[in-house]
């Protein structure tokens, strides 16, 4: 079993910046897909990033050219930098991992990101 823990969230102004940070229990070098994804109250959980293995990247549409997914394998970290906070980035913030293309996923306990305006 993998375990996830965010840590980095809270209360930005708008227009700022935030990193989250993700710590795994396993080597991340095993892991297929190491993501982040969010959920904004009274929505559904949607993706924000992911990075594969390969370190190949995909983006939500709300998150290019403002946030940057990377992962450090020596500290079994993922990153999700964040700029140019907005109030609509208000939301639960969670880690994900995927061990292969065709098994379940596991999750974090996720972490508030507040964007004040």
């Amino acid at each position: 079993q993998v375990q996830l823990g965010e840590s980095g969230g809270g209360l930005v102004q708008a227009g700022g910046p935030l990193r989250l940070s993700c710590v795994v229990s396993t080597p991340i070098t095993n892991i297929y897909r190491l993501g982040w994804y969010r959920q904004a109250p009274g929505k559904q959980r949607e993706l924000v990033a992911t990075i594969l293995t390969t370190g190949a990247t995909n983006y939500a549409d709300s998150a290019k050219g403002r946030f940057s997914i990377s992962r450090d394998n020596a500290k079994n970290t993922v990153y999700l930098q964040m700029n140019s906070l907005n109030s609509e980035d208000t939301a639960v913030y969670y880690c994900n991992s995927k061990l292969g293309p065709f098994v379940s996923d596991y999750w974090g306990q996720g972490i508030q990101v507040t964007v004040s305006s």
